[in-house]
């Protein structure tokens, strides 16, 4: 693995002309030395990541099938390119595009993914490896560039992007015994000073003060104490800027409390706080890609641990806008700090739009595997800019209904609410129709949970562990508001709030 990769030509750099299964090469291409004896390499057909040395400056690498090539194949693909550059101990590289064939839609789009690629399918979290490790540490830079102006400028995205994403994957990776709300917030402010945003931390006292029931009771029994994080990119003419607001689920461990995570249900619990993670990550490219959209990051960090001092079921809690809840499961805290990070969004920054991020339940993973992110949204415009961004980042979501039945399924006898239902039946759903009851009517919201999408065992570009979903999302919903607002300036008129659907 590459130590770093960056944009920017070199001496000696190796050409890399992409092939797809058909083995047509464009005319510019044949008379490269070496190329046409490689097309004819015994054994090479062109599939996917399959390399064939073209002399010693040049290199075909296989695209596959030219009908399938969308964006998470070029990503596969970028992957294997890093790979083979590696192992070729190469410290420049030079990517073409392929004239013909090609199903991706321009050529920005095509360096953007293969970009992202090289650096999301070979990376790894550092700084564990002890002296019995036989994995070798990442070494070396890779400079890329490009003859085409186009594939150059989606080459320069694409790796801001995936830095970001890998800078959530990052955090979410790190162990629970490093990972505590306080180092969050840490990382936080860290991330702020470094790209000038607002930051604001709310410590376990204050937020006991402002009446942060959830937060404060989900995190009184650990040592560290649960906070409240607020991160704000504010570009210039920011009054007059959409302003959305990112909520994200940090749970930095998660025992379940006293209703405990039983057999194996605690490991991974680490990926908890993925929510959080993945909206820092979001924020970092959306500042460092200067966005004119103004947004704010609202993470309830907190560590759900058993103590003598933690909530327990039968609890009644109350939260900062006055709705109490039973506690009839301790291991249902998401939501509980959820809540009061949703009411603070709304009372306090007063945003166009709210979209959260939670590792919320083991239902939606039951309802719809790793493939996607199960949301909720009630609001036309927001739902509509939300499909959007999933089909231009590849972070897939699909809807689930949200009625007013469902809300009927939360309420209690002794309290406003219970903050999980006695029956299990629509239980992602249970989790949206809580969340609810903390937002103000007419605000536009969406509640993404990303349990099934957030880490996985075998995917095909993160292999096993965190793949930082959201980050992508999120930063593409933010440009979805940023070309609203351009527009809206070309025309001489602000941008208006988003409409209730």
């Amino acid at each position: 693995m590459f130590k770093s990769i960056s944009i920017g030509s070199a001496s000696g750099a190796i050409r890399v002309l992409p092939v797809f299964k058909d083995l047509v090469l464009p005319s510019a291409w044949r008379s490269i030395s070496g190329v046409a004896e490689a097309i004819k390499a015994p054994g090479f057909k062109g599939d996917l990541g399959e390399v064939s040395p073209a002399g010693s400056k040049a290199i075909l690498l296989g695209l596959g099938d030219a009908a399938k090539s969308k964006p998470s194949v070029l990503r596969r693909f970028g992957s294997r390119l890093a790979a083979v550059l590696e192992r070729m101990g190469a410290g420049a590289a030079s990517l073409e595009i392929p004239t013909t064939g090609l199903a991706s839609r321009d050529p920005k789009e095509f360096g953007r993914a293969v970009a992202e690629g090289m650096l999301l399918g070979p990376w790894r979290i550092e700084g564990y490896d002890g002296k019995a490790t036989e994995r070798t540490a990442p070494s070396g830079s890779l400079r890329i560039t490009s003859p085409d102006r186009l594939v150059l400028e989606g080459l320069a995205d694409g790796l801001l992007v995936a830095e970001s994403v890998n800078y959530a994957r990052f955090l979410q990776s790190t162990p629970p015994n490093v990972a505590h709300p306080q180092w969050m917030a840490s990382q936080a402010r860290a991330l702020a000073r470094r790209l000038r945003l607002k930051a604001r931390v709310i410590d376990f006292a204050e937020a006991r003060r402002l009446g942060m029931g959830g937060l404060v009771n989900v995190g009184m029994g650990s040592t560290q104490k649960p906070c409240l994080i607020i991160l704000e990119h504010v570009p210039r003419g920011a009054a007059k800027a959409p302003h959305l607001a990112f909520v994200g689920k940090t749970l930095t461990y998660d025992t379940g409390g006293y209703s405990l995570k039983v057999n194996n249900g605690m490991k991974g619990m680490k990926f908890d706080k993925s929510g959080g993670c993945a909206v820092l990550g979001a924020i970092r490219a959306i500042a460092e890609s200067r966005l004119p959209v103004r947004v704010t990051a609202v993470l309830p960090a907190a560590e759900n641990m058993v103590a003598g001092d933690s909530f327990r079921p039968d609890d009644v809690i109350s939260f900062m806008n006055g709705v109490t809840c039973e506690v009839t499961n301790t291991d249902a805290e998401g939501r509980l700090v959820l809540a009061d990070a949703l009411c603070f969004t709304c009372e306090r920054i007063k945003p166009d739009a709210i979209v959260d991020l939670a590792t919320l339940t083991g239902g939606v993973v039951v309802a719809l595997g790793s493939h996607c992110a199960g949301y909720f949204c009630e609001d036309a415009e927001l739902t509509r800019r939300i499909e959007g961004a999933a089909d231009r980042s590849g972070e897939k979501v699909w809807r689930l209904p949200l009625w007013e039945e469902h809300r009927g399924l939360m309420r209690s006898r002794i309290a406003d609410i219970v903050n999980s239902g006695a029956k299990r039946g629509a239980h992602p759903i249970q989790g949206a129709a809580f969340l609810s009851f903390f937002v103000k009517p007419g605000m536009p919201w969406a509640h993404v949970d990303i349990a099934g999408v957030s880490d996985d065992e075998g995917h095909e570009l993160f292999g096993s562990g965190a793949t930082g979903y959201g980050v992508r999302l999120l930063l593409e919903l933010a440009r979805s508001y940023a070309d609203r607002a351009v527009t809206s300036r070309a025309r001489g008129r602000s941008p208006q709030r988003p409409r209730r659907g």
